[in-house]
C-alpha cells in the first residue's frame, strides 16, 4: 500500500484506529519496534529524532498519539521518500 493511502488512513481514523494497525503503519513508514512495557510500544527511526510511543487501550490507539505520528510524518516528509518500499 502506498504511503499516501496509509497517511490518509491515519488522518481519517485518528479517533478509532486499531492499535495493531497503528503499529503496522509505523513499521511501513520505516520505524522499528524498540521495546516497551505493559500496553506501551516504542518505535524509532534512524533519521527521526522523536520516538513514537503508542499505547494500547482496549485494542485502540490513543487519538493524540495518532496525531503526534501524523505530525512526525509531515515534519520529516516521510510520505514522499524516494524509496517506496511500502
Amino acid at each position: 500500500m502506498k504511503r499516501e493511502k496509509l497517511f490518509e488512513e491515519l488522518k481519517t481514523k485518528a479517533k478509532n484506529l486499531r492499535f495493531a494497525r497503528m503499529c503496522k503503519i509505523a513499521e511501513l513508514f520505516g520505524f522499528r519496534f524498540r521495546g516497551g512495557k505493559g500496553s506501551h510500544r516504542i518505535y524509532v527511526r534512524k533519521d527521526v529524532v522523536e520516538m513514537l510511543n503508542f499505547q494500547d487501550v482496549n485494542g485502540k490507539a490513543k487519538p493524540y498519539q495518532v496525531q503526534q505520528f501524523i505530525k512526525v510524518i509531515e515534519k520529516y516528509h516521510l510520505i514522499k521518500e524516494e524509496k517506496e518500499d511500502v
